[in-house]
Formats: structure tokens, C-alpha cells, sequence
């Protein structure tokens, strides 16, 4: 069975690795980015620009790798849920990984919305390990 085009923009997204000529394309710039609290630097980032400064900006320097793997692709009307895992190599070389849910919102063929629900302590402890 074939992707629906929301569910497809999604994938998109994530197989992309957030390549930044995929983010241009298919995130909105006016895209409300809301993490969850206890994440490292968890609140709601109400543009692109803010999204990728003030929590990527902060969170990656962290890291010395950071990614998203998606598991599962559940579409319904504007929004597809991922499930899936963030694999995280601390500076100090631990690797580890923590389950994710993410609720994207799709709006004019574009990604204008995400919820991130996370197992915060997992990637905090990781944060941690410097």
C-alpha cells in the first residue's frame, strides 16, 4: 500500500536525515515546534528559525551524533504520528537511544505543526554524559 501524501511528506522528512534543502521544502518557516518538558531545552519554538537555534542550536553541541529513526507511519486527515527512536552518541562515546512519538499537523503541503512526546530522562541522562 502506497503512502498517503501526508504520510509521504513526513517519510520524506525523516529519511532525509532533516537534509536542509528537504527542511526548506517541506517545513512551514511558521511551524510551531513543541517539545516536551524535561527534554533538553523541552518548550514551544514558534518558527523555524527559532526551532533550529534555540533547541537544535543548543541541543546538537551536545552530541556528538543526534538522530530521529522512524519506526511507523500512521496517517489521519492533517496528521501523521511517527513512532519511532532517537540514537544519541554522547561526547564521552555512550551511545544510547530513547522511544518517541511525534504528531505532525500538515497544512498546504506543508509541515506546520509538531507534538514530541519523548522518554526525556533517557536523552537527559545522555545530554549529561559529556
Amino acid at each position: 500500500m502506497s503512502d498517503s501524501p501526508n504520510v509521504a511528506l513526513v517519510r520524506r522528512l525523516y529519511d532525509s536525515g532533516m537534509a536542509p534543502d528537504v527542511v526548506g521544502e517541506v517545513i512551514d518557516p511558521d511551524i510551531v515546534w513543541d517539545i516536551t518538558p524535561g527534554f533538553p531545552y523541552g518548550g514551544v519554538y514558534k518558527t523555524w528559525a527559532s526551532a533550529g537555534a534555540d533547541f537544535f542550536g543548543r541541543l546538537a553541541p551536545r552530541f556528538t551524533s543526534f538522530g530521529a529513526v522512524a519506526e511507523e507511519f500512521y496517517g489521519s486527515g492533517d496528521h501523521v504520528f511517527v513512532r519511532g527512536h532517537y540514537h544519541a552518541v554522547a561526547k564521552s562515546g555512550a551511545e544510547s537511544d530513547a522511544r518517541f512519538i511525534h504528531l505532525w499537523t500538515v497544512g498546504g503541503g506543508k509541515l506546520t505543526h509538531l507534538v514530541q512526546a519523548a522518554d526525556s530522562h533517557v536523552v537527559q541522562q545522555a545530554a549529561n554524559d559529556n
